[in-house]
Order: C-alpha cells, then sequence, then structure tokens
C-alpha cells in the first residue's frame, strides 16, 4: 500500500505542524519539510509507513531522502521524554526542515502543546531570550547546536533564559569541551544527543541510549538499533540494504561515525570518513578538531584538510580566534595526537560560514581554504594575507 507525499514549506512551523500531526495520525499525506515554498515536483507516492521524509546532503553533500515512518517518530519522542523526566513545552530554535526541528514539533503533538517558535534564519540570541519569556506551560525545553548555546553564554541575557528550561538538547555536532565545562559549572540541564535523520534525531543522550535503543561498536563504528530507526532512503534500495543491514536479531543502522565505550558510555570519536594520510600516517581531523576546540579562544574551530607537495594532505585549522598561533596550536595536537596530527596551516576568519541549522558550512569551509592557501605563509587571513 501506498499514501501521498506533498512539500510543505518549514518557514511557517506551525502550519508544518497541523501537517505533520495528520500525516502522523494518517488523516493527510506524508510530508517532506522544505525550507522554502516549493518550486516545482508534486506529489509523488510513498509507502503506507512513511510519515515524513527529510531531505539531508549529510556529511559528505550526496543528497539523500531519509524515509520516516509514523512509529518510528513517536517513538522517539516517547523515549525522550521518558529520559527529560515527562512531556512540556518547547522553544523552537532550529530550522524546521531539520530531523532536529521535525521532533520538536512532533514533540510538541505528543505533548498537546503548541511551541514558541523564534524566526528562522540567523540565530539571534535576543529573539531567544524573547521566546523563552513568552513560555506558558509547565515545563519547559528547547534543542540547540553547540554554537547557539555558547552565544547564548555570551550575555547575562542569555544565560537567564537558558535558566528558564528544564532540559536543553544540544546535538548536531560535537560540544567543544570547555562549553561543556562551563555549561557544568553553571549548573545547567544539558543533554548532549547523539543521532540523525535516520534515527528520528538524538537517541543517544550523554552517551546512554534511550529507552529501547541498542548501541554497538562494529570495527570502530557506531552502529544503532530500535524503533525509531528510518525505513530507509527513497529510491536508493542499494544504500537502504548497505546501511541497515540485519544482524543478532535487530536492524541496525550503521552510522559512518566512530567510537568506543568506555565505562559503558559511548563516546564517538568522528567520521570514518574524516581521515586523512598524512605523510603515510592516518590522522583523523575530528581528532584533531577535538584537541584545537579544547584551546582558548578556539571553540568555534573547525579543522579540515588541504594538499601538501611533500605530506600529501595536512589538518587546516578555520577558526574566528585570534590567538594562540599556529606553533601553540600545532604543539598541543602534538602532544595529544602525535606529530603527523599537527596543523600545518590557520585561517582566521572574521566570522564561519554556517549552515542554517548554525552547525558550520564545512564544503564552503574547505572552498574558503583553498583559495586561501595560495599564500606561503601557515598563518593566513582570508586574503591570503598574515592573520
Amino acid at each position: 500500500m501506498t499514501r501521498m507525499l506533498v512539500r510543505v514549506p518549514a518557514t511557517r512551523p506551525l502550519d508544518l505542524m497541523v501537517e505533520l500531526r495528520r500525516a502522523l495520525d494518517l488523516s493527510g499525506p506524508a510530508v517532506t519539510p522544505v525550507p522554502e515554498e516549493p518550486s516545482a515536483g508534486g506529489p509523488e507516492e510513498v509507502p503506507q509507513p512513511v510519515g515524513v521524509v527529510i531531505e539531508t546532503s549529510g556529511s559528505t553533500g550526496v543528497p539523500k531522502r531519509v524515509a520516516l515512518s509514523r512509529d518510528a517518530l513517536l517513538a522517539s519522542a516517547a523515549a525522550s521524554a521518558t529520559i527529560l523526566d515527562g512531556q512540556g513545552q518547547w522553544l523552537l530554535a532550529l530550522p524546521a526542515h531539520y530531523i532536529a526541528g521535525v521532533q520538536v514539533l512532533v514533540r510538541s503533538i505528543a505533548a498537546g502543546t503548541i511551541p514558541v517558535v523564534i524566526p528562522s534564519g540567523r540565530f539571534d540570541p535576543a529573539a531567544f531570550v524573547e521566546g523563552s519569556k513568552a513560555l506558558s506551560g509547565e515545563r519547559h525545553f528547547t534543542s540547540l547546536v553547540p554554537l547557539q548555546l555558547a552565544r547564548l553564554l555570551d550575555s547575562r541575557a542569555g544565560l537567564m533564559a537558558l535558566r528558564r528550561f528544564d532540559g536543553i538538547l544540544v546535538g548536531g555536532q560535537a560540544t567543544p569541551p570547555q562549553l561543556l565545562r562551563r555549561t557544568e559549572q553553571l549548573g545547567l540541564p544539558i543533554f548532549r544527543t547523539y543521532g540523525s535523520s535516520e534515527t528520528s534525531g538524538g537517541c543517544v543522550y550523554n552517551g546512554v541510549p534511550l529507552p529501547g535503543v541498542h548501541v554497538r561498536v562494529v570495527h570502530g563504528e557506531v552502529e544503532l538499533a530500535g524503533p525509531m530507526l528510518a525505513e530507509g532512503y527513497l529510491g536508493d534500495d542499494a544504500l537502504t540494504a548497505q546501511t541497515f543491514p540485519v544482524a543478532d536479531g535487530h536492524r541496525w543502522y550503521r552510522t559512518g561515525d566512530l567510537g568506543e565505550f568506555s565505562d559503558g558510555v559511548l563516546r564517538v570519536t568522528g567520521r570514518a570518513d574524516n581521515v586523512i594520510i598524512s605523510g603515510g600516517v592516518n590522522v583523523s581531523l575530528d581528532r584533531v578538531e577535538h584537541v584545537v576546540r579544547g584551546l582558548p579562544d578556539l571553540t568555534d574551530s573547525v579543522v579540515v584538510a588541504a594538499r601538501h607537495r611533500e605530506w600529501g594532505e595536512v589538518p587546516v585549522v578555520v577558526t574566528t580566534g585570534g590567538h594562540p598561533s599556529l606553533a601553540e596550536i600545532a604543539d598541543a595536537v602534538a602532544d595529544s595526537l602525535g606529530k603527523p596530527a599537527r596543523p600545518a596551516h590557520i585561517v582566521r576568519l572574521d566570522e564561519l560560514p554556517l549552515l542554517p541549522s548554525g552547525k558550520p558550512d564545512r564544503l564552503a569551509i574547505v572552498a574558503i581554504v583553498a583559495v586561501t592557501l595560495h599564500s606561503d605563509d601557515p598563518e593566513v587571513g582570508p586574503s591570503g594575507t598574515s592573520g
């Protein structure tokens, strides 16, 4: 059996929420939230279990259409509510065409509450502060990416707004160690989430799987199983079969992330495909980035690869921070990961290019690095001058 799938603009999240409710109770078609008014592409048919389709490029830039059933979305919302000790009213601070934004709406539907929505586009801490004041429910929740959290902590008003929440989900990328330590010192109710569109959003909180979720590490790669897994990828049966194998009585999602368990807590160490060979040695750019972000003034840094005549590829630090120097950064990385992991360049920008979700736009950053590194100076600014 099949049902219709329609494209719905996510620019009006509360209107999207109406269509999501109809998709979940089967009174309406399945929906694909899109970032703007759809200009093309009429209704199409999808398998009956599918309620929502998330269009994503993932970490590789290759477009994918993740098909999620109503049962998967609602199972995710129910598991999240269990960890958060109940339901409540949400503040939507993320674009509603991303799975994290969709889940804020799904959780609101499950709770029977209406979320407070702040304007989409570039994140405005002042709008978040005002939105937090508009919350009227007994319990308050929100979902953020680390950069949004960091910007809110830059002001007293932002901190006071964060203190209004009973739970703050933070995900989409690794939370810098300095930022995490600061939230712990402040006693904020932070839940670091790990998951993706393929798992209906975060399904591991603070390194611990949500109820019903199974986690294993196979040859270094994190695999997840549970009732919130996607049906697969629309129009790509081969990728679906490759990514969602069945083994040991479960259907697993191969995340492509590297990870390990420490005292029963999952620690994600980076992407399996984000490894370069520098001087014949495998170097994880995610591990380098983790070390760099732990240094003063480098919390927002991104580490990408660049070609090198002698070493093949080398790490490059891209940051808005003015200090420390490249030599100091390279020494810190070498102490933690060995000399082959030392960054060879640092590019200092006035601001990092961001995706609508608030995460760094890595493809744009790679393009900037390619243009910038025509200079022989290892510390270069956006125009190739010394930074």
